[in-house]
């Protein structure tokens, strides 16, 4: 697994085997996922326009691949900085620690995220209001 600091989102350069007949990636929780895969969703056919995500988690962790089109994340750290990552490659991935805002943007046409995260569904493990989130 990659040494990466885990307190920082930051992107996840998965392989890439390049193949004439089309490309392939991978990833296995040793070597390249810094947690276990408790729950995985997707997120598809996003009007134009609209917005999702808009929450911090408390404890788990999240990676986020676009697996087909473009979509923006805007991720704002505990101290209130925001950084926004256009993912349009399905061999980068982008890691979110636990505590950081995020919400996705921007989705092109046809566009399809997959979301892996530590823990499984848990509405207490979300702060939903952004004020909040700053205060804590």
């Amino acid at each position: 697994m990659s040494t990466s600091n885990l307190t920082i989102p930051h992107i996840i350069q998965l392989p890439k085997i390049a193949d004439a007949r089309g490309n392939l990636s991978f990833m296995q929780n040793d070597d390249h996922l810094p947690f276990d895969i408790k729950r995985v969703f997707w997120i598809y056919d996003v009007p134009g326009g609209e917005t999702r995500g808009g929450h911090a988690y408390k404890t788990q962790q999240e990676i986020i691949i676009v697996l087909s089109g473009s979509i923006d994340i805007v991720v704002v750290n505990p101290q209130g900085e925001s950084t926004k990552y256009t993912l349009n490659r399905s061999y980068s991935a982008l890691y979110i620690p636990p505590m950081h805002w995020r919400h996705l943007e921007n989705f092109s046409t046809n566009s399809v995220s997959v979301h892996l995260s530590s823990a499984e569904f848990s509405e207490s493990d979300y702060i939903r209001k952004y004020n909040e989130f700053l205060a804590s």
